[in-house]
């Protein structure tokens, strides 16, 4: 249930994200954001917005975890599409937390995976990962996170 703990608190944010993918493009954007996280439910969850100023854009996420499955659920929104997406499950080994589910993309159904791993007090990083066909990988987004130095001194 503490997976996420470190999570807790603000975050500024290097985005890096396939200009295209599954396309077999290498070309990557490059932009900051912040994020600000914080803990719900008595620690059974968190919070989490997204900020994305150059894109115009504000993601949302809920995670939750089943006491009964040991198992976390990610749930995402974003304000360009207002829709809460399909969540991704899964859980922490070892230090790193890999999630799995189902989206479209391109009018075509594909796996996601997230993997959150690199994880100290200070740093962490999120990548995600779509396959046409559940074997090829293609890591299409990079999230490095430093806690901003206020809540460091925390």
């Amino acid at each position: 249930m503490n997976d996420f703990d470190f999570l807790a608190g603000t975050w500024s944010v290097q985005h890096r994200r396939l200009k295209e993918r599954l396309s077999g493009c290498d070309v990557w954007e490059a932009f900051d954001g912040t994020t600000v996280c914080r803990s719900i439910l008595g620690g059974v969850g968190n919070f989490e917005e997204v900020f994305m100023p150059s894109r115009g854009a504000i993601g949302s996420t809920l995670r939750l975890f089943d006491s009964t499955t040991g198992l976390w659920s990610i749930h995402w929104a974003s304000s360009l599409t207002g829709r809460l997406d399909t969540p991704m499950v899964g859980s922490f080994t070892g230090g790193v937390g890999t999630f799995y589910g189902d989206d479209v993309h391109n009018d075509s159904p594909v796996r996601v995976r997230f993997t959150w791993d690199q994880i100290t007090r200070t740093t962490a990083r999120w990548q995600q990962a779509f396959s046409a066909d559940d074997d090829q990988w293609e890591t299409n987004w990079i999230m490095e996170l430093t806690r901003t130095p206020e809540a460091a001194a925390d």
